[in-house]
C-alpha cells in the first residue's frame, strides 16, 4: 500500500488539495468517465454541476475510492490515492441519504469514526463539541435519528464528517431530500461553515443555484467531460459554449437560431450585430438572458423592439418569469414582481446592443471559440454591454479550438 500513496514531488502539487489526471471509467462500451484534469486548491469550496447521468457523482465516488478508474490518477495532499482504500485518502463523505446508525444517538453517531479510528478517549469529546457548535446541535446530542427533523438528521450527517478533521469533504448531493426552506438554511451554514474552517469541500449537485451560491469555482460536466471550469461569475458572463449557456440560469438563456447577413441577424428576432469579430452570410445563435429583457415606456426608446405572446406566468414575489412566444420560439423574460401580464397577453420586449468589449482574435487561440459537432457548439467570448447577448457561429469550421 506504501506504492498506492507514493508523494508527487511537491513542485507540481504545491497549493493543490486534490489532483484528478485522465481518469477513466466504463462499463462494457459505454463511457462514464472521459479523459479529464482537475486540480482543486487547498481550502477551496468546489461544486461539480450536471443533469443526472453526466458523471460527477461517478467522479466524486472515484475521489473517495469508493469506484477504481480504469486508468488514471488521483492525488490528495500530494499523496498518489490511485489504489488506495476509502479509509486511507483522509476524507470524509456526507451522503445524499443521511446514513445514520438509527440505535444510536447524535454523540454516537459523531463518536463512532473516531472510534474505530483509535483516536485517544480524551480528545473525542472536544471534537464532538466544537463539532456540533458548528451546526447547533449541542442541544441534540443525546437523540436518536428517529426524533429529528430532516435538516437536522443532514446537519448530524455533516458533523460526522467534520469532527473526523480530515483533509478533503465530500459532498454527494446532501441537500437534495430537503424542502426548499430547509435546502436554503442549510446552504447559508454550509458556507459559513466553509469560511470558518477553511478546509478542502467538493461537492455535487444538478441544482445550479446551489453551486453558484457555494462554490468558489464550478465544474460543469456533460457526458463524463468537464465543459467549463471557473468562477460562478465568470460562467454567467463568459460561458463556454453553447451548453453552459443554455444551463446556468433560472429561467435559463433564450438561444435564437438565424442567421447573419453582414453585420444583421435575422432570425426569431432581428439586431444589428456590428462589432462582433464575424460577419457575412453564417448560421448563427443569438443568446439572450431572460434578466436583460426590457418591456414597457421606460424602454420605448431601445432599438431593438420584437412582439411575444405570453403563454404562462409565474409570479414569485420579487420578480416574475414569464413564458412567452416570438413566433413559433420559446421566448423567456424575468420581469419585475409589480409588474402585472397574463396569458394571453403581447408584450412588446426591447434590447439595446452596444459595442462589445476586449474582442480580440487569434488564430486557434481565439477569445471567438469555434468548435464544430452534431450539438454546433459556439461560443465567443464578445459580449453586449448590459444585456450581454452572446453571438454564436454554427457553421462548421475547419479546426477545433482547445475550450
Amino acid at each position: 500500500m506504501a506504492q498506492a500513496l507514493r508523494a508527487e514531488p511537491r513542485s507540481e502539487l504545491d497549493g493543490i488539495s486534490v489532483s484528478i489526471r485522465d481518469p477513466t471509467l466504463a462499463y462494457g462500451v459505454v463511457e462514464v468517465l472521459g479523459d479529464l484534469k482537475l486540480d482543486v486548491n487547498e481550502g477551496e469550496f468546489l461544486v461539480l454541476l450536471g443533469d443526472s447521468g453526466c458523471g460527477k457523482s461517478t467522479l466524486l465516488n472515484c475521489i473517495a475510492g469508493l469506484q477504481p478508474a480504469t486508468k488514471g490518477q488521483i492525488f490528495i495532499s500530494g499523496q498518489n490515492v490511485t489504489w488506495a482504500e476509502p479509509s486511507e485518502r483522509g476524507i470524509g463523505m456526507v451522503f445524499q441519504s443521511y446514513a445514520l446508525y438509527p440505535q444510536m444517538t447524535v454523540e454516537g453517531n459523531m463518536s463512532f469514526g473516531l472510534k474505530n479510528a483509535r483516536v485517544p478517549r480524551d480528545e473525542i469529546a472536544p471534537r464532538i463539541a466544537r463539532a456540533a457548535s458548528a451546526l447547533q446541535l449541542e442541544p441534540l446530542l443525546k437523540r436518536k435519528p428517529a426524533a429529528l427533523s430532516g435538516g437536522q438528521r443532514q446537519r448530524v450527517a455533516i458533523d460526522r464528517t467534520l469532527v473526523r478533521d480530515v483533509d478533503v469533504s465530500l459532498f454527494d448531493e446532501p441537500l437534495s431530500n430537503l424542502n426548499a426552506k430547509l435546502r436554503a438554511e442549510l446552504r447559508v451554514e454550509l458556507k459559513r461553515l466553509h469560511q470558518n474552517l477553511g478546509n478542502t469541500m467538493i461537492y455535487v449537485t444538478h441544482d445550479h443555484i446551489e453551486a453558484m451560491t457555494l462554490a468558489d469555482r464550478i465544474a460543469i460536466m456533460r457526458g463524463g467531460k468537464i465543459q467549463q471550469l471557473a468562477t460562478a461569475d465568470d460562467i454567467y458572463r463568459r460561458r463556454a459554449n453553447l451548453y453552459v449557456a443554455g444551463f446556468i440560469g433560472s429561467p435559463p438563456m433564450n438561444l435564437l437560431p438565424g442567421r447573419l447577413d453582414g453585420n444583421i441577424f435575422h432570425g426569431p428576432l432581428e439586431a444589428d450585430v456590428t462589432g462582433y469579430d464575424f460577419t457575412g452570410r453564417l448560421r448563427a445563435v443569438l443568446g439572450i438572458r431572460p434578466e436583460h429583457v426590457r418591456t414597457g415606456d421606460a424602454a420605448a426608446a431601445l432599438p431593438i423592439r420584437a412582439e411575444a405572446r405570453v403563454e404562462v406566468v409565474e409570479p414569485m414575489g420579487a420578480d416574475t418569469p414569464v413564458w412567452t412566444r416570438l413566433g413559433d420560439t420559446p421566448f423567456r423574460v424575468r420581469l419585475d414582481g409589480e409588474d402585472r401580464v397574463r396569458a394571453g397577453q403581447v408584450l412588446v420586449h426591447r434590447l439595446r446592443p452596444r459595442q462589445p468589449v476586449a474582442v480580440r482574435r487569434r488564430h486557434r487561440d481565439a477569445d471567438l471559440r469555434l468548435c464544430h459537432g452534431e450539438d454546433d457548439e459556439t461560443v465567443p467570448a464578445t459580449l453586449f454591454g448590459p444585456l450581454r447577448h452572446a453571438l454564436c457561429r454554427c457553421d462548421p469550421p475547419s479546426w477545433r479550438a482547445r475550450l
